[in-house]
This record gives C-alpha cells, sequence and structure tokens, in this order.
C-alpha cells in the first residue's frame, strides 16, 4: 500500500521561507510523476508544481520563481522550496503521485503565512 506523508508545514511570516517535503513508503515502484497541490478555505484543489520521472517541470502561474519543486527518484521523495511567501500561499498543501492510471495523495500539510 503506498504511503504519502508531507512535512515541513508551519507558521511563517510574509517574505518568509518554507520548505516541504513528501516521502513516499510501501512500494519501490517510480512514480511517473509527483506533485504539490494546495487547498485554501472555499477554494478548488490547485496545482503548485509538478514534477516528472525525467526531471521536466511545471507550476502555477501565482508560483512561478518563488517556489522549486525538486525530485530524489532514489528515495521517492519530493520537495517544495516555497520563498517569498506572501499570505495568499495560506492552504493545506498536499503531496500527489501518479503510476500510469493510479493516483496517490497524501494526507496534507498547513502552511500559514501571516502578513
Amino acid at each position: 500500500q503506498v504511503r504519502l506523508v508531507e512535512s515541513g508545514g508551519g507558521l511563517v511570516q510574509a517574505g518568509g521561507s518554507l520548505r516541504l517535503s513528501c516521502a513516499a513508503s510501501g512500494s519501490t515502484i517510480s512514480f511517473d510523476a509527483m506533485a504539490w497541490y494546495r487547498q485554501a478555505p472555499g477554494k478548488q484543489r490547485e496545482l503548485v508544481a509538478r514534477v516528472s520521472g525525467d526531471g521536466g517541470t511545471n507550476y502555477g502561474d501565482s508560483v512561478v520563481g518563488r517556489f522549486t519543486i525538486s525530485r530524489d527518484n532514489a528515495k521517492n521523495r519530493v520537495d517544495l522550496q516555497m520563498n517569498s511567501l506572501t499570505a495568499e500561499d495560506t492552504a493545506v498543501y498536499y503531496c500527489k503521485a501518479r503510476y500510469g492510471v493510479m493516483s496517490y495523495w497524501g494526507q496534507g500539510t498547513q502552511v500559514t503565512v501571516s502578513s
């Protein structure tokens, strides 16, 4: 059973930085893609950043130039470095991993940015 566990969330002041990590356990498969999504109160879940198996990345428009996604295939881990945080980045951040038609989600980690 694949399990994704996020860590690194918390409270930070506007302009600060946080680094989120997501580690996959329960499987040795190499995921096709790993990604971070977020959901703010009253809003739909949105893509923050995605990294494919070959290292290709794409980002949501609102985080371009501020967030960086990275992946360690050997450890089945994906990180999200978040810089220049604003109150609009406040949300629950979820890790997602995809293998074929299967998608797996973590339980989420809260990021709160105080202005």
